[in-house]
């Protein structure tokens, strides 16, 4: 029984016989695997030889205060359980960091794909990758439309504020990765402070809502469930659009740093992305320049986190030496955003 970067399988599978329900009383051992794909918390496929689970834990090395919080992403998936929002099963959380390090939960191993990149859309052809687009939009309204207060989240976050302090959040998160200059940071983050809106009614705020942050199953094309929650709040949900559509744009300049599947013929454009999300929400999109700028302001800020986690040699996998390329056209793009305000 052999570790793997970022568990301690036998410290995993004492903690597992006595946590996680459905498991037989008594000494276990797990397998585990990292599941390739995303850059921030690590991801585990964990098994007992006939059961299969998910574990996610922070990434090794520098985390950003806040960034990686265990415990607000188990608190969220569990509450959204009997909603319209797919979501996976959570079967036990732990904040003990003597058992792998850090803290960490287990979940439900869902059915689907989380599709990153092009080709895989490609090879479902337009129509198909057009209904997947449109699902992913819908998935997203029927999120910022549940009622916090109803599913136990009343007091998941405070609202009121919230725009100031996702772009106080944001710099400050920046500084902490700091190992270079980035002028165009600096007055990004100048003309948010300067320019934030009045916001709109506060809801379930995802904080990473992309494709492949959802599992699609490959038979319906339906999303099975939405994962990797760890920037769950509740706030101005017009921050998860303009982020969605933030790395659509990103994936337009430079070639798919994140994901590119939104180059995928039949993938919905931004404009119909928007036209879909404002015909089911009715929210105020009058101020969305200031969305945009502020969701590049966040993605470079949490790209630059993880530029620097590949710099000290931090990093779990491959695809991350060309991080660092993508945070100035970023930024640029930001400040561009804003004049659409």
């Amino acid at each position: 029984m052999g570790d793997v970067p970022g568990l301690d399988l036998p410290r995993l599978s004492d903690w597992f016989a006595d946590h996680v329900p459905g498991v037989a009383p008594g000494e276990i051992a797990l397998s585990a695997r990292r599941i390739s794909g995303g850059k921030s918390n690590l991801t585990y496929e964990v098994s007992d030889g006939s059961s299969v689970w998910i574990v996610r834990r922070p990434p090794l090395g520098h985390v950003l205060a806040t960034a990686h919080d265990m415990v607000r992403e188990h608190r969220v998936m569990t509450a959204l359980r009997d909603t319209v929002v797919p979501v996976p099963t959570t079967y036990a959380l732990c904040e003990d960091t003597a058992v792998v390090g850090a803290p960490f939960y287990v979940m439900e191993k869902v059915d689907g794909v989380p599709y990153r990149g092009r080709a895989e859309l490609e090879a479902l052809g337009r129509e198909r990758t057009r209904a997947v687009s449109e699902r992913l939009v819908d998935t997203l309204v029927a999120l910022h439309a549940v009622d916090p207060a109803a599913v136990g989240l009343g007091d998941f976050g405070r609202p009121e504020g919230f725009l100031a302090r996702q772009v106080a959040r944001w710099k400050k998160q920046m500084d902490a990765s700091h190992h270079r200059d980035l002028p165009a940071a600096d007055e990004l983050h100048e003309r948010l402070a300067a320019s934030i809106p009045p916001e709109g009614a506060a809801g379930i705020v995802h904080g990473d809502f992309r494709l492949d942050n959802a599992l699609v199953d490959t038979g319906t094309d339906r999303i099975n469930a939405v994962v990797d929650w760890e920037m769950a709040t509740l706030g101005d949900p017009l921050t998860d659009l303009a982020l969605t559509l933030v790395y659509q744009r990103l994936a337009g300049f430079d070639g798919g740093t994140v994901s590119d599947v939104s180059n995928a013929p039949g993938y919905l454009t931004e404009s119909e992305i928007l036209a879909r999300y404002d015909a089911a929400s009715h929210r105020d999109l009058s101020r969305f320049g200031f969305y945009l700028g502020l969701a590049a302001f966040k993605l470079a800020a949490i790209l630059e986190g993880i530029h620097y986690r590949y710099l000290a040699g931090q990093t779990v996998g491959e695809g991350f030496d060309t991080i660092g390329d993508a945070i100035n056209p970023l930024l640029d793009a930001g400040l561009s955003a804003l004049k659409e305000d």
